[in-house]
């Protein structure tokens, strides 16, 4: 089976249904993208519009991302977002008004299903990938999961996640890389490791923005080099995924979380152009 392009890919991967879309196996790539934490229905509608029209005329299939919290901020005193019913309200109005599916963090087993009820993918934070109650209890939903792999983890121990999922609901399961510890404060990717996850059987997603983290390298907040968000990409599409994750904001000096780490929305187009362009010709050479 081809895509538009009249590529196909590994058929051992078993596709997944998110929204509208379809991510793995002979299908377009799938971009999940969008700001941190969500700081405004504006701001976010903004992002989406925008980031929405440049997948239409690449000919990606769109997913918009943000947090209602940020759980797992370095301080306390960080700004975490405006909680769950805020945080599902702007997400609801974002997939009505732009017609791209949403998704979001899921921190605790017991907001599983109100993220159900909205979101067309739920996402388990790389820090509880192996939280079994959370896996369970979003896997109930029906709904496809998007689960990153810990930076703590090795990426064949992901096998675990993945039995954990399948053997508590239907929906689908994607797996995501976003870097692995390398000492203090530093992350380091093995793309060895995107291969592996996918011999799971389960479409694979590449991280690039939470992939240059510098974790707790700003004293109490998390820094990083936005400029190695694109090479890191880039590497991936070469290596071969389904799908990329990227945040990015029209000014992302001014957010409140991950800035450092952002592409700004006025090149993100470019970015994502040239990112596409090599997956184009490595789905053309598996063809």
């Amino acid at each position: 089976m081809s895509d538009e392009s009249g590529a196909k890919t590994n058929k051992d991967v078993t596709p997944v249904q998110i929204g509208q879309h379809v991510c793995g196996d002979s299908h377009k790539l799938l971009l999940i993208a969008g700001p941190c934490v969500i700081e405004s229905l504006e701001l976010c509608l903004e992002i989406a519009e925008t980031v929405n029209g440049i997948c239409e005329r690449l000919g990606i299939n769109y997913v918009f991302k943000a947090s209602f919290d940020k759980a797992n901020r370095t301080s306390g005193g960080s700004f975490r977002g405006h909680g769950l019913d805020h945080g599902l309200d702007v997400l609801g109005k974002v997939r009505q008004r732009i017609g791209c599916p949403v998704t979001t963090d899921v921190h605790l087993p017991e907001q599983a299903n109100s993220v159900g009820q909205v979101c067309d993918l739920l996402q388990i934070p790389a820090f509880l990938a192996r939280q079994t109650d959370l896996l369970v209890a979003c896997a109930a939903t029906g709904k496809p999961l998007n689960v990153k792999k810990g930076q703590f983890m090795a990426p064949g121990d992901m096998q675990y996640v993945v039995e954990k999922v399948k053997a508590n609901g239907s929906g689908g399961l994607i797996l995501c890389e976003r870097g692995t510890f390398f000492g203090y404060g530093r992350l380091v990717n093995d793309m060895s490791g995107l291969p592996v996850m996918r011999s799971m059987g389960v479409p694979v997603i590449f991280d690039a923005t939470h992939s240059v983290q510098q974790p707790g390298g700003l004293g109490g907040t998390t820094g990083g080099n936005r400029a190695m968000v694109e090479p890191l990409a880039r590497a991936a599409a070469a290596v071969g995924v389904d799908g990329v994750f990227f945040e990015t904001h029209p000014r992302p000096n001014e957010s409140p979380s991950d800035g450092p780490n952002m592409v700004p929305l006025d090149q993100f187009e470019k970015v994502l152009e040239r990112v596409h362009t090599i997956w184009r010709t490595v789905a053309a050479w598996n063809a």
